[in-house]
């Protein structure tokens, strides 16, 4: 509780000695034809799709470029830029929109394009995509605006997979750096990124620029001065009430279903050992840290897609916290107490929050948690290298059962999935051979290669000169589509 009051004082009396002076103020700049201003935690790494895999690199891309296939609200496949139909079990013919808008670089969009961008994919060797698109065979190009995908063998989600941006075939050809400089067709267009990102909206030309802030009360600061236009996610609650008492300020939330888990290394030599991450999962109070630090809306996870999705499980019970029986089951693996663990989260100040959380809550069942906090781009290259013990991150986007097979399949260990805690077992191999999602949920909750945490609410809050924003439940950004500033 010292360590919840603490941060809470802090961040409270920083906001408030800054607010005296700057409360409500505009910059006297805004005017229409200004750029909206996104302040963010953390920028984007990566703006090629096919390498993406950070949340706000998937967040931005999703806007610089279409994909043939997304979701709709229950996460069943709907067309973007093309309707699809099963010729066989193992054909998908793809035929485009005739509406769909060209390239950023007013090339044509045709059915070469997607044929280029899908078999770049498999032939890149470090994109962590390419494992999910070993199964097709050859994409061969009927007329330009028709493309058959053939599979090795049969698939009834692929479809649902379809959803890398489409790049220009003529810059691929090129080795044109998209990293750095995309070009897509979607319904934002790359500017310029030096200190922050600039994108220009192609209906209008509005203008808007994403600047990284990594420290909340800053960009809560920010927003309060008139320097940003606005906030998504990343605050502790206290700050977002305090946006909330402020009326110059609009706060919207919604129910989230992006999941956040504790990710372990299945190699260690501790914690391959059941018993002992029975006892981490049990070590947690995950409703104490909902109801002090987390925002409106965040729920208790059991796995990583919702209870509300079409293949959800909402029998998962979670685990409860008794630091008594996790201290019990540590003795019974044979360990001797304090357990030392290695924590790796970022330097982001919420992140580091929680993991302070942890170590205290861990301390009575016997774990004493060391915490590293690294730079997102060293920590992200350490998880996905496997140098961690424990690590803290957040799905963010998902749609498909399949990430269950990605992310715990024996064959799935990087770069040929996302199986970073090299978690093997020929049970869950067999149940997600069979896609029986309700069996290999339960699977995974009683075998725990991960710890589950909770489904983190979404919230946005910008001044009232922003209009038509509201926070999607995956935490996307895809209203600066459409968002308006009017002063």
């Amino acid at each position: 509780m010292r360590v919840f009051n603490a941060i809470i004082g802090f961040c409270l009396l920083f906001l408030c000695g800054g607010n005296q002076l700057n409360a409500g103020q505009q910059s006297d700049a805004a005017t229409a034809a200004a750029p909206i201003r996104f302040a963010v935690a953390q920028a984007p790494l990566n703006l090629d799709p096919r390498y993406a895999t950070d949340a706000a690199s998937e967040r931005v891309n999703r806007l610089i470029y279409h994909s043939l296939v997304d979701f709709d609200a229950a996460s069943k496949p709907i067309p973007k830029l093309a309707t699809w139909v099963a010729i066989s079990p193992k054909e998908y013919r793809f035929t485009l929109n005739k509406s769909s808008a060209s390239f950023h670089n007013q090339a044509a969009l045709t059915a070469h394009d997607v044929k280029a961008t899908y078999d770049s994919i498999k032939t890149l060797k470090d994109s962590p995509h390419a494992a999910e698109f070993t199964n097709i065979a050859y994409i061969e190009v009927i007329d330009e605006s028709t493309v058959t995908f053939h599979l090795k063998q049969a698939d009834q989600h692929f479809a649902a997979k379809l959803i890398i941006g489409i790049l220009p075939k003529g810059l691929i050809s090129k080795n044109h750096d998209f990293s750095h400089q995309p070009v897509g067709n979607g319904a934002l267009e790359f500017v310029s990124w030096q200190n922050k990102l600039s994108l220009k909206r192609t209906t209008d030309g509005q203008m808007i620029t994403l600047t990284e802030v990594k420290d909340p009360t800053v960009r809560v600061l920010k927003l309060l001065r008139g320097e940003a236009d606005l906030l998504q996610g990343d605050l502790p609650p206290e700050l977002v009430k305090h946006l909330q008492a402020k009326p110059e300020i609009i706060v919207k939330a919604s129910q989230g279903a992006n999941f956040s888990y504790l990710g372990l290394n299945m190699r260690d030599s501790v914690l391959k050992n059941l018993k002992v991450r029975q006892a981490i999962a049990h070590a947690i109070d995950r409703q104490a840290i909902i109801e002090k630090v987390m925002v409106k809306n965040t729920r208790i996870a059991g796995a990583i897609l919702p209870p509300e999705h079409y293949a959800g499980n909402a029998g998962l019970k979670p685990y409860d916290y008794n630091p008594t029986l996790a201290k019990q089951l540590l003795l019974e693996a044979g360990i001797e107490l304090p357990l030392k663990l290695i924590y790796k989260t970022s330097t982001d100040a919420q992140r580091v929050r929680f993991a302070t959380i942890l170590q205290a809550q861990m301390r009575p069942a016997g774990i004493d948690l060391e915490i590293r906090s690294l730079d997102w781009g060293t920590f992200f290259e350490d998880v996905k290298q496997g140098r961690f013990q424990l690590f803290g991150l957040t799905w963010v986007g998902i749609k498909t059962p399949e990430i269950y097979s990605t992310a715990f399949g024996s064959q799935n260990f990087p770069p040929n999935g996302f199986n970073r805690g090299r978690f093997s077992d020929a049970e869950l191999d067999s149940l997600l051979a069979k896609e029986d999602w309700p069996a290999a949920t339960s699977r995974i909750h009683a075998q725990l290669p991960y710890i589950p945490l909770w489904y983190e609410g979404q919230f946005a809050a910008f001044n009232k000169n922003i209009k038509n924003y509201l926070p999607k439940p995956d935490g996307n950004w895809d209203d600066l589509a459409t968002i308006a500033y009017k002063k």
